[in-house]
């Protein structure tokens, strides 16, 4: 059974499905989080904090809290253990089996997204990744791409 996907967060997601190729919202939601988990793991708490604040920010100024777009909840993980784990272990980069590079990065959303077999993996980063950098600073949007790996950076850099 999926969750409901807040109205605030439609236009983004459907951003992302159309320019993805995915054919489902849900879909787009779920490979959204995961792109956004595998970003957070290889950024300090500090730098991930930041990107947050800035995804944090209302369509609307109004009262009504059903009205504010909250981009900044797709930044979070649904997992409260994975949540919790991205808050306080280092930065995923650097030697050691933990190291993530491109090739892992985009292995990581194919796989732990349940991306259909039909989509073409880079293509799905890129849109997640165009539709987040319309959310930020170009200060923010240099942060992220100093700590994304070099294929990866470069499809950062094109979105």
């Amino acid at each position: 059974m999926s969750t409901a996907i807040q109205e605030r967060d439609i236009p983004f997601l459907e951003k992302v499905k159309i320019a993805s190729g995915l054919s489902d919202i849900y879909d787009a939601r779920d490979i959204t989080e995961v792109v956004f988990r595998v970003m957070r793991d290889l950024m300090t708490t500090e730098a991930a904090d930041h990107v947050e604040q800035e995804l944090h920010k209302p369509a609307e100024i109004t009262d009504d809290k059903s009205l504010q777009m909250e981009i900044a909840d797709l930044w979070h993980d649904t997992n409260p253990l994975v949540r919790f784990l991205s808050r306080v272990r280092p930065p995923w980069q650097g030697p050691g089996i933990f190291k993530i590079d491109s090739d892992r990065f985009l292995f990581r959303v194919a796989n732990e997204g349940g991306m259909p077999p039909n989509v073409d993996r880079e293509q799905v980063v890129k849109a997640v990744f165009a539709a987040t950098k319309d959310e930020l600073s170009s200060e923010r949007i240099e942060e992220i791409a100093s700590w994304l790996p070099d294929r990866v950076r470069q499809l950062w850099e094109e979105a």
